[in-house]
């Protein structure tokens, strides 16, 4: 009896705190994603942090950010970060954001931004998520708001950040 009254306190207690218990319980952010979801395209023991803030890319998964730096692939947390990382660095090159609808990465001069919606960002106040259609995006836009814009309004929007 009291390893039934044990485990179920100990089940609460994880609950509670947010612990998922199970791999069909649903990350609690909408920017997150189970770590089998995310693709990671960087390489190295840090290949799960975003190379600009250390955040953990699969906890801020639908907001990813990536580009080439002299052959090397960085993959940031956020248009934040990427932006960061161009203040130092111009010739980053082929960049590639996460498809919120798809969970895939795609060309991210192509993709349609929600900017300043009522759905919580990454790094900002001013939430800014992608997608490869403009139906896509459009229908994020209808149920929480935001501006559609493309990748180089959005990445101007991101400048602000650090003013």
């Amino acid at each position: 009896m009291y390893q039934k009254i044990i485990l179920s306190l100990t089940t609460a207690f994880l609950v509670g705190c947010g612990v998922q218990t199970d791999s069909v319980t649903k990350p609690s952010m909408f920017q997150s994603v189970h770590e089998k979801e995310a693709v990671l395209l960087q390489e190295g023991k840090d290949k799960e942090s975003c190379p600009r803030c250390g955040m953990n890319l699969p906890k801020y998964y639908k907001t990813n950010h990536s580009a080439l730096l002299d052959k090397k692939t960085y993959q940031y947390c956020s248009i934040h970060c990427l932006q960061d990382h161009l203040y130092d660095d111009v010739s980053l090159k082929n960049p590639l954001v996460v498809d919120v609808d798809t969970l895939k990465f795609i060309d991210a001069t192509k993709a349609y931004y929600v900017v300043g919606s009522s759905v919580k960002g990454t790094m900002s106040r001013v939430s800014k998520y992608a997608f490869a259609t403009k139906e896509k995006a459009e229908l994020f836009q209808k149920e929480n708001g935001g501006e559609i814009v493309d990748f180089y309004k959005a990445l101007e929007i991101a400048k602000k950040d650090f003013k």
